[in-house]
Formats: C-alpha cells, structure tokens, sequence
C-alpha cells in the first residue's frame, strides 16, 4: 500500500489526461445509449407499420419560429400527456392493460426515457421556443416521445393481459369488479372502501399501480369515506 501511494504522489498529473479519458468514455457510453434507443422506436415504428416521420429541419434552415409552430409542437406534446395520464389514472385500465406501467417492458421504459427527455425540453414559457436551436430539439424529442407511446400503446393493446396465467386473469377480472364497486357512487360508503382495499390486495404482484392512480381513486371516494369515518367517530 504504501508503494501505491508513493507511486500516486510521483505520477498525481497522470489524474488530469486520465479523468478526460474516463469522462470522454462515459459521454460516448450516453450517446451510444441515446442512438439505441432512438434504433429501437425506428425499429418498433417500422414494425407495427407507422408512417414515416417527416425529417426534421436543422435550426440553421428552420427559419423564423412562428407562434403557430411552437403552438403545434407543444398541443402535440401535451396530448400525449393526457393520453398517458389515461391510463395513469385509471386502475380498471391498467387492468385491461397492464404493460403500460410494468416498467419491467423495454417498451414502457422507452416511452418514459423519452417521456422525461421531452418534458426537460418544455420550458415554463412557450415564448422561449422562439428561439430554432430550443425549438428544434423540443419538436425533435416530443416527435420520439408520440413515437414511443404509440408503440408501447399498441402493444400493451395486443397483449392485454395474454401474459397471464388462467388464474391470475380470474384474480384481474375480480379486482376489477371491485374497482366499480368502489367507484360506484350508489353503493354504501362501507362497501366502496371495501372493495377499494379488496381490489388493491388483489393487484399486488399483478399490476403495477402508480401511486397517482390509487390517490386518484381515493380522491374520488374521499367523500363517501370521509362520511362514513365521521359517522364511525360519532
């Protein structure tokens, strides 16, 4: 050990070209990913027969960023936004659906990279899209990101819940009879909350719920539940 040091005290400036080195390696590593990944939505896109995206101008032969431009990109963006958030929201369709939040696919897992990448482009106000070096890397990542959900949609639409066994699909189909039992208004506040608590027991280990999904539903049913606790209480 100490000859380590000794050697680690003669030849410190080796620590300079060496970290431009390890840096230089890493950085080629994210680009490799970032190119892969791109590889595989042109792949996906090709096999589930999408038309071709239109090439996408470089800033420099853009031309001047219209209010209309920025408009279409981001109303693009946000309705994949809504889009996702339908399934984010919604337990019983993640029921019929279950691969759009098992982040164990490569295919949700590539809509969600491009998801965050889209999303970090977004800037608070529209009006910084103006610029055509922001902008076209905005409409470049949210064009990825329509591609990716596409894809992981129309998949998780084929499959559905095929990857089940017979008993597990029969344990997916009582969870979601429970779920309308407990979004149904007509029905008494105990038995909402129990079918609530039922059907969530039923999906562990099943279906990934999002933690937005099952607040959402509590939400919805905080009113009944509430109620009910306070006549508990009294």
């Amino acid at each position: 050990m100490d000859g380590f040091w000794t050697f680690l005290g003669s030849f410190w400036w080796l620590v300079f070209p060496l970290g431009g080195v390890i840096g230089g390696g890493i950085k080629g590593l994210q680009e490799w990913d970032e190119r892969r990944r791109k590889d595989k939505i042109e792949l996906a896109r090709i096999k589930y027969g999408q038309s071709a995206q239109p090439p996408v101008a470089q800033a420099g032969t853009l031309g001047k960023v219209t209010a209309d431009d920025v408009q279409r990109v981001v109303a693009e963006h946000d309705e994949v936004q809504r889009r996702w958030l339908s399934y984010e929201l919604d337990v019983a369709r993640l029921i019929d659906f279950p691969m759009m939040s098992d982040m164990r696919e490569p295919l949700t897992v590539d809509f969600h990279r491009a998801k965050r990448h889209a999303d970090s482009l977004k800037p608070a106000d529209a009006k910084e899209l103006k610029d055509p070096d922001r902008f076209v890397a905005y409409r470049s990542a949210v064009q990825d990101l329509a591609v990716a959900f596409d894809v992981a949609e129309r998949e998780a639409r084929r499959r559905r819940t095929s990857d089940f066994t017979g008993t597990e699909r029969e344990v997916l189909s009582r969870a979601k009879n429970l779920i309308a039992i407990a979004e149904d208004r007509g029905a008494t506040h105990a038995e909402r909350q129990t079918a609530y608590r039922r059907a969530m027991r039923e999906l562990e280990g099943l279906v990934a719920v999002p933690d937005v999904a099952s607040e959402a539903m509590e939400h919805r049913i905080a009113g009944a539940l509430g109620e009910g606790s306070a006549r508990q209480e009294t």
